[in-house]
C-alpha cells in the first residue's frame, strides 16, 4: 500500500532508480511493483509530451492506476516524470484517502547532466532536444516543506539512495488522516442503503416510464417530492443507471440520515448532471 512518487528531469535516471529501490525492497522482505509512465503511453514520449492533451490523458491514466493498485498489500513505485507540484499533490491526496504513507524521490541532476545522457541514448529512448529543453524549464521541483513532497529523497548522479531510510518511512511512520470529506462515513440507519437503493430506482423508472408519453421540453412530476424534471432529450437507461450509481456512492461518504430527502436530493442531482 505505501507509494513512492518518482521525480527529475527527462534522462535523470528515474526508471534507473526506481528499478534499484524494487530490488532493494525485495531484499528487504518488502513486495514493490513498479508502475510506468511510459508503459501507459500509446505512442513515442516525444509525441506525446509535444501534445498537452495527450500528455494529461497519460496523467489520468497514470493517475487511476495509482489510486487502483494502492489497494494491494506491496509498495507501490510511480515511475513517471511526475513534474507538476500539482500532480504530486493529487497523487499525495489519494495516498491520503488510502491511510497509507508516502515518500517522494527526487532524481536530482543537473540540465547539462541530462542532456549529455540523453545524447548518449539509443535514437528511439531519446528525447529531442526541444522537448527536453521544454520538460526542463516547465520542471517544478519539489521542496520538503511542502506536505506533498515530504518526506523527500535525493538521488544524485552517483544513484546512491537511502534505501533503510526509505523502508522507515513508509513502514514504521503512521499515514497522515485524511480529510473528513474523503472518508466513508458509517450508517447509524440500518434502513438507509434500502431506501436509497428504492427511491432511486422509483425515480429512475419514473423518467423512463415518462419519456415514453411526453415529448422533449415537458415537466416529470414524482410520487417520492415535489421537485421536478424537464425532458431536455431523451435519456438512456445506462446513463440514468451510472448517475444513480454515483448518487448512491455520494449520499453513503455523507452519512445522509433524514431519508425522506433522498428523492428530492436525487432529482437535484440528476437535474445537475445530465447533460442536455
Amino acid at each position: 500500500m505505501p507509494l513512492i512518487i518518482m521525480t527529475g528531469f527527462p534522462s535523470a535516471g528515474k526508471s534507473t532508480a526506481a528499478k534499484k529501490i524494487q530490488q532493494y525492497f525485495t531484499e528487504h522482505g518488502k513486495e514493490a511493483e513498479i508502475l510506468s509512465e511510459e508503459n501507459l503511453m500509446s505512442g513515442d514520449k516525444n509525441s506525446v509530451f509535444a501534445s498537452s492533451t495527450i500528455e494529461k490523458e497519460v496523467r489520468g491514466r497514470l493517475k487511476s492506476e495509482v489510486i487502483r493498485l494502492l489497494d494491494k498489500e506491496k509498495t507501490i513505485i510511480c515511475d513517471g516524470a511526475n513534474y507538476i507540484k500539482g500532480f504530486r499533490y493529487e497523487l499525495y491526496c489519494a495516498s491520503k484517502a488510502s491511510k497509507t504513507t508516502q515518500i517522494t524521490v527526487f532524481c536530482d541532476l543537473s540540465v547539462p547532466d541530462v542532456q549529455d545522457i540523453n545524447s548518449k541514448r539509443d535514437d528511439n529512448q531519446k528525447y529531442t532536444s526541444e522537448i527536453l529543453t521544454a520538460l526542463c524549464q516547465r520542471y517544478e521541483a519539489p521542496i520538503s516543506s511542502n506536505r506533498w513532497d515530504s518526506p523527500l529523497f535525493l538521488i544524485l548522479k552517483d544513484g546512491e539512495f537511502d534505501g533503510a531510510g526509505m523502508i522507515k518511512c513508509l513502514y514504521e511512520r503512521a499515514p497522515p488522516p485524511p480529510n473528513q470529506s474523503t472518508q466513508t462515513q458509517p450508517l447509524s440507519n440500518t434502513d438507509f442503503l434500502y431506501q436509497l437503493d428504492k427511491q432511486t430506482q422509483e425515480i429512475v423508472t419514473t423518467i423512463l416510464e415518462a419519456q415514453k408519453l411526453s415529448g422533449i421540453g415537458e415537466e416529470i412530476s414524482f410520487s417520492s417530492t415535489q421537485e421536478k424534471l424537464v425532458i431536455s432529450r431523451t435519456y438512456t437507461l445506462s446513463e440514468l443507471a451510472r448517475t444513480k450509481r454515483q448518487f448512491i456512492k455520494y449520499a453513503k461518504e455523507r452519512a445522509i440520515q433524514d431519508v425522506e430527502k433522498l428523492a428530492s436530493m436525487f432529482v437535484q442531482y440528476l437535474r445537475s448532471n445530465l447533460i442536455a
